[in-house]
């Protein structure tokens, strides 16, 4: 691990100051870039400590909303009454990753920004890698892919983004509040993550020391009604090979409202918005989820060892939203 300057954040004000820096790194759990820094991955040369923050409540609103601190943990989360009740998709998304002692620890915020694990990034060994050399190649491409993305890849990057929690924040609409050093500003959850496109190495549209905040989920008439399917190589502690998050209105067996977001195919959170526009207004049967599930796959790119992503995502799909609205299992 190289060296690097430390230092613990008062307020808010003083963290978005002292990682405005140049190569700072913000640390809260420190589940992913502890682990990165140890393999010389990611090397800082300082490191602000945001533990000291008041930016752990659960907040709910009146009218059902939910502002959730970035320093709250996962295990948090996805306990919470409010969210268990209101928000079903975000605590199944949470505990389907990771393990319990990493959920003690893990926060929201990085967890939202957490790295891929695309086997070639997390080598430093191998000097291909368009995120952490831009310019360098991709050596997933043309080589083991089994894990990597077939939704948003670009000839410079086919990594999958690894969230679970984001893929159900995408779904649910929510919104991601950031302090910067010229203020302050929203923007959705499926806004926060930039396509690989000709510069995989920027990941987020956060600038530097931009620090997020806390998240809003905005109460929804699907929010309640709302599930998330994982399909991954075992039962526990595994990445998605495919996942979906899915909320539906539902009146009479039609389809009021409806929102789709892929995770383990996409190089960031993906929503299906062509997907659910297919649905709405649609009964909730077999035929209309599997024509969805068909359009949400339509653009894949797949590799030689991905190519089943494109089934297992569509099948995915339609169990969830089977599972959502009542139908066969």
């Amino acid at each position: 691990m190289h060296p690097f300057t430390y230092t613990r954040a008062s307020d808010e004000a003083g963290a978005v100051t002292s990682g405005s820096t140049d190569r700072a790194s913000f640390l809260a759990g420190g589940t992913t870039l502890v682990d990165l820094m140890r393999l010389e991955v990611m090397r800082p040369e300082s490191l602000v400590d945001l533990g000291g923050l008041a930016l752990r409540k659960i907040e709910e609103s009146v009218d059902g909303s939910v502002k959730i601190g970035t320093l709250v943990t996962n295990a948090e989360l996805a306990y919470h009454a409010a969210i268990l009740k209101g928000f079903p998709v975000l605590s199944e998304a949470i505990l389907a990753g990771a393990s319990p002692q990493i959920r003690n620890v893990a926060t929201t915020g990085g967890n939202l920004l957490q790295r891929t694990r695309c086997p070639y990034f997390r080598d430093p060994q191998i000097t291909s890698c368009n995120k952490r050399v831009p310019g360098s190649g991709c050596s997933a491409i043309g080589g083991v892919t089994r894990s990597h993305a077939v939704l948003g890849t670009s000839e410079k990057c086919i990594a999958t983004h690894p969230s679970d929690m984001a893929v159900a924040m995408v779904a649910l609409d929510a919104v991601i509040h950031i302090r910067g050093a010229k203020g302050t500003r929203t923007i959705p959850a499926g806004d926060l993550h930039e396509l690989p496109g000709q510069h995989p190495e920027k990941e987020t549209v956060l600038a530097p020391g931009e620090l997020i905040t806390h998240v809003e989920l905005p109460a929804a008439p699907f929010a309640k009604r709302s599930r998330y399917l994982k399909v991954r190589d075992r039962a526990s502690f595994a990445f998605a090979l495919a996942s979906a998050a899915v909320a539906v209105q539902l009146e009479g067996g039609t389809l009021r409202a409806v929102r789709l977001a892929l995770g383990g195919v996409g190089t960031k959170p993906w929503r299906a918005k062509e997907a659910e526009e297919m649905l709405v207004g649609k009964k909730g049967d077999r035929a209309a989820f599997t024509a969805a599930a068909a359009r949400a796959l339509a653009d894949a790119k797949a590799q030689e060892g991905n190519k089943f992503k494109i089934e297992l995502a569509q099948r995915t799909i339609v169990r969830a939203l089977e599972e959502v609205t009542g139908g066969p299992a």
